[in-house]
């Protein structure tokens, strides 16, 4: 048997004026998509439960059938997971934006999408200039990684307690744009570091030459980091144990290899593939075709609707969605036909609505189709097909075993 999933990150939406009342999945021409849809079955999962944060962290753990009130320690953690960082049991992950904040607002929170190179050298100046050994014990690093997606680390040891606990509470900068920042720093225990580190890059950041040429470029500059998601080792058991199937993911985002790392999963990473709506959907069909040749299972996630949400740019999320339905399910629907059994899911992590720009509670649609899988009455995929056909998972992370057992 083989399977396949495709992800395409916060497609779920809400009815939009400017599309005639209907979502971006109604409105985007996705005709292999419709096709599962009548071969298959709709149904609505929920991966985001109310009392977890509504983010990709939390929703593509349940989505791939890992309760997240068991497997979930924070964001950072999956992502350093992804750059191969081994976390010990007295040391803390802190997801590490660079943001643009204007009057006390979160303009943006990629900096205008800053280079890989700017974010590096922003980060370097910090590590030298804020965490040395007189702040903290110098127990605190910067970690670059891709354009605004860093991390700090906080480095422990059995002789003292880490300053942060579970109720430590951060915000995600995402779900802030446009937004006032005022009553979002970081707060409880830990918190005081964190908040320090924050004001202070504002000051550090200010007059740095990257800013400089920046703005000089007609391009936003990198106000301060923004500290959140934080939190300790996390430990998974793999996705081979618990379903005796080998999978490989297909992604541009740390947070996808971090989890996928953790699973047991090792990665195809693809040139072209950058995360954002600019990225090479046909390249990642094509990846995902060839590992179907090794691989027992292929899960490819698509970052560019999610960031076409966060922009409120409802035009750019049809697009992506028709990018998707034809370089990457068409294919993939291709190549598994040359195999006697074989099924194929489809689905988001959570909703992200264009109209409040960031990520939110609640039910998303699905459709899987294949062998074994009976079809229902629904011809199109989107969000009133799937509730239309009356089956939910309330509990996401049991998604995965009605998909993968027989």
């Amino acid at each position: 048997m083989k399977y396949v999933i495709v992800i395409p990150d916060g497609c779920a939406d809400e009815p939009i004026p400017d599309l005639g009342g209907k979502t971006p999945l109604q409105v985007a021409s996705m005709p292999a998509c419709d096709d599962l849809a009548v071969r298959g079955a709709l149904a609505l999962a929920n991966n985001t439960p109310a009392h977890l944060p509504a983010g990709s962290e939390v929703a593509n753990l349940c989505l791939l059938g890992y309760d997240p009130d068991i497997y979930f320690t924070g964001r950072a953690p999956l992502e350093a997971a992804a750059q191969g960082i081994e976390l010990g049991a007295q040391d803390w992950a802190v997801r590490c934006n660079l943001v643009t904040i204007q009057d006390q607002v979160m303009v943006d929170f990629t900096a205008d999408h800053v280079s890989t190179e700017e974010a590096t050298e922003l980060l370097k100046t910090a590590q030298a200039e804020l965490l040395g050994r007189e702040f903290c014990g110098g127990r605190f690093q910067f970690v670059p990684g891709v354009s605004y997606r860093n991390l700090l680390l906080y480095r422990g040891d059995e002789s003292v307690s880490p300053p942060f606990s579970k109720e430590t509470r951060t915000s995600a900068p995402h779900d802030l744009t446009d937004l006032s920042v005022t009553d979002d720093f970081p707060r409880g225990p830990g918190s005081d570091a964190l908040v320090q580190l924050m004001n202070a890059s504002a000051d550090l950041f200010a007059d740095h030459p990257v800013n400089q040429a920046r703005v000089a470029a007609g391009k936003r500059p990198v106000t301060n980091v923004w500290l959140w998601g934080l939190g300790g080792a996390p430990v998974l058991p793999s996705f081979e144990e618990r379903f005796g199937v080998r999978g490989v993911m297909i992604t541009a985002v740390d947070l996808l290899r971090g989890i996928a790392a953790l699973a047991g999963w090792p990665r195809v990473e693809v040139e072209g593939a950058t995360g954002y709506l600019d990225t090479d959907y046909a390249a990642k069909g094509r990846a995902a075709v060839e590992a179907l040749q090794e691989y027992d299972l292929v899960c490819v996630h698509v970052e560019a609707p999610d960031e076409a949400s966060h922009e409120g740019r409802h035009e750019a999320k049809v697009e992506a969605l028709q990018q998707i339905d034809s370089h990457i399910v068409a294919p993939l629907i291709d190549a598994l036909q040359q195999h006697d059994e074989y099924r194929v899911l489809v689905t988001p992590d959570h909703p992200t609505p264009c109209s409040t720009k960031k990520h939110s509670h609640g039910m998303v649609p699905l459709v899987m189709a294949g062998s074994g899988i009976k079809p229902g009455d629904q011809s199109t995929y989107d969000e009133v097909s799937a509730e239309s056909s009356g089956r939910r998972f309330d509990h996401g992370w049991d998604l995965m075993d009605a998909f993968i057992r027989r």
